[in-house]
């Protein structure tokens, strides 16, 4: 077997298989004899099957698997011996012609589409801006009234807020704004202001009263959701979905927030058990929580600026276009020629930084192992938690939860590709000589509408 490598310019190049019958012949006929010994044919005992016949059952068939088995096997071993860096997969070219059946000579020729050449030195003589955001007073105040909402508990009150929960009774109007015959009625049911989608209805309930009665409107309420709209009403979703009159709700109850006391229990729910004795303690405490809460703001900035800066020092990288299109082309069925057109620039433009980031975490070394990847999952584990407001929990739940996500597919690849930037991010931070600035939360907000 003859395998050949051409480059037809710096990205592309055409790999040629030149197979004749001897390079695959022995091993068909051993397919065909083990065939004789194990598969049964009507009117012979296993191993006395005639090579004839046994040629013309399977022997075409037989042949095709055989060369395609060694074909795709001289394209993997030439690729994988010569260090070729190839995009995507190698793809038959279409003057490739092979008819198994009658030929027993071949000439096999696939597309590679080859990763540019280029090299990139991480050094301190690289500049990347890095941006420490600093906690003012007023952020620590506003994360500790957050907190305290958050902590506090629901007690009745005199006069509804935005965050107060209303119970009542309901009666569907007329369009004279009379009590509809045979309307819907809800003798008890619930608002709370803040989940409506409308801002209009929503402020209706705001200042209500106790014994008040409110006139609105359900499905503007709730931006016509027939889920949440038969909820309040207490009726069937089915029924829900045509209702658009107005209602008046009578207010029996209002439950309004109590804010948390500044007190030990109130310390020990924010911070951990005993972290803070005092105010002055759990204030300064809050202010490091969220000095460390920035610092992944700072990293995720850094990240986008490195970016910006590696891309500037390798230059546009050449890409095998046409060949790429070509390929997205066959990993998709309900890909379109127009639809490749419009997302090819978006995917070539991922696969150069793909390229230079690969190269840069080669030269430092970066390398994934078992502990980082146990690392990112029990921070996956932590904030998945932490969405359901459980902080605090003993590590062997965490650590648990975690090799859950380890072992399961659905997670893997993103636990891999997560592991892998954050330990490159880390190395690069370390290596390239950083400009730091000290800038407000609102100064770093800005960053991000430059663009």
């Amino acid at each position: 077997m003859n395998v050949n490598f051409e480059k037809t310019d710096q990205v592309n190049g055409v790999l040629t298989v030149q197979m004749v019958e001897d390079d695959y012949k022995g091993e068909v006929k051993k397919e065909l004899n083990h065939m004789g010994q194990t598969r049964p044919i009507k009117g012979f005992r296993p191993g006395h099957v005639p090579a004839a016949l046994l040629q013309k059952f399977y022997g075409p068939q037989v042949k095709a698997q055989i060369i395609d088995r060694k074909l795709n096997r001289a394209v993997s071993d030439y690729i994988i011996n010569n260090k070729i860096a190839i995009l995507g997969e190698p793809m038959m070219t279409d003057d490739t012609h092979a008819d198994i059946d009658k030929d027993n000579e071949f000439e096999f020729k696939f597309e590679l589409g080859i990763a540019p050449e280029f090299d990139i030195n991480i050094d301190k003589d690289i500049t990347i801006p890095y941006y420490n955001i600093q906690v003012t007073d007023d952020m620590v105040e506003k994360q500790n009234d957050g907190y305290r909402k958050r902590f506090g508990k629901q007690v009745p009150g005199e006069e509804a807020a935005i965050d107060s929960m209303l119970r009542g009774s309901m009666v569907e109007l007329d369009e004279n704004g009379q009590e509809k015959a045979e309307g819907i009625k809800a003798e008890r049911t619930i608002i709370m202001p803040q989940y409506l989608k409308n801002e209009e209805q929503q402020q209706k309930f705001v200042g209500a009263k106790v014994g008040q009665e409110i006139v609105f409107n359900p499905n503007q309420a709730c931006d016509g959701s027939a889920s949440e709209m038969a909820s309040m009403l207490n009726i069937d979703k089915e029924n829900a979905a045509d209702v658009t009159s107005d209602f008046k709700m009578t207010v029996d109850e209002i439950m309004v927030t109590q804010i948390a006391e500044m007190d030990q229990e109130f310390f020990d729910n924010v911070l951990g058990k005993d972290e803070a004795k005092t105010e002055e303690e759990y204030k300064a405490k809050l202010k490091e929580v969220i000095a460390h809460e920035l610092v992944a703001d700072s990293n995720y900035r850094f990240t986008i600026d490195a970016e910006a800066v590696l891309r500037g020092k390798v230059g546009d990288l050449a890409l095998p276009d046409e060949f790429l299109k070509k390929f997205l082309m066959t990993r998709d069925e309900k890909n379109t020629a127009e639809k490749v057109e419009e997302e090819y620039p978006a995917a070539k433009a991922h696969l150069q930084w793909q390229l230079i980031k690969d190269r840069a975490a080669a030269s430092l070394q970066v390398k994934v192992d078992d502990s980082d990847r146990k690392r990112l999952a029990r921070l996956m584990a932590a904030q998945q938690f932490a969405q359901y407001g459980m902080t605090n929990l003993p590590d062997d739940v965490v650590d648990n939860y975690a090799q859950k996500l380890l072992e399961d597919e659905r997670y893997q690849d993103d636990i891999n590709n997560r592991a892998f930037d954050d330990k490159f991010f880390a190395a690069l931070k370390d290596a390239v000589t950083l400009d730091e600035k000290n800038v407000s939360i609102d100064e770093f907000n800005k960053l991000f509408e430059a663009k």
